[in-house]
């Protein structure tokens, strides 16, 4: 299916224990706490490269998380990893780019959509419940459309984009594709 580009196992695995003692522990952080997500290429994470599937940014390692990235986080949330985008989140799906173009689980011949198209593909695909992507003319909607999900796009600047690789600062909007219950065959 290609979605995931970069699966962050040990640390997944890390929160998950953390979660799951808390939780067991009557600590409870909210909705998120030990809810596992994903996240388009072009979010920050502090340590794990944010690469845009561009072989220029192969080398970027952010020091600091995206501001969505630091309250899932604060929000126990388990971050499984990085899914897949077009280069720097703008055009079609490209074939040599640096990792392949995400697949709707669905029919892998069928087109995912959008930048986001990681993000659809992981949720509908039942890799996670919830991906976070952006939309600046409907990448997150229109992959989770295409692949059986449902994409959010958040009123403008109610999400920060605080370490999120801009296309449009004035279009730019960071949202999820969150669960949905059908299983591709």
């Amino acid at each position: 299916m290609h979605a995931f580009i970069r699966v962050t196992e040990e640390q997944a695995l890390t929160d998950a224990a953390r979660a799951d003692a808390e939780l067991g522990s009557g600590t409870d952080l909210g909705p998120l706490h030990g809810i596992p997500y994903a996240l388009k290429d072009i979010i920050d994470v502090a340590g794990v490269p944010t690469t845009c599937n561009s072989r220029l940014c192969l080398d970027n390692v952010p020091a600091r998380d995206a501001e969505v990235q630091a309250r899932l986080r604060a929000a126990g949330g388990v971050l499984l990893g990085k899914v897949g985008t077009v280069e720097f989140a703008l055009g079609g799906p490209g074939f040599d780019l640096p990792f392949p173009p995400p697949r709707n689980p669905w029919n892998p011949d069928h087109f995912t959509g959008g930048s986001s198209a990681g993000s659809g593909s992981a949720v509908g695909g039942g890799l996670t419940r919830i991906a976070l992507g952006s939309d600046t003319g409907g990448s997150i909607r229109s992959p989770a459309a295409n692949c059986g999900a449902v994409g959010i796009r958040p009123t403008y600047g109610l999400v920060s984009r605080r370490g999120v690789y801009p296309l449009s600062y004035a279009l730019d909007h960071v949202g999820t594709s969150p669960g949905t219950s059908k299983t591709p065959r």
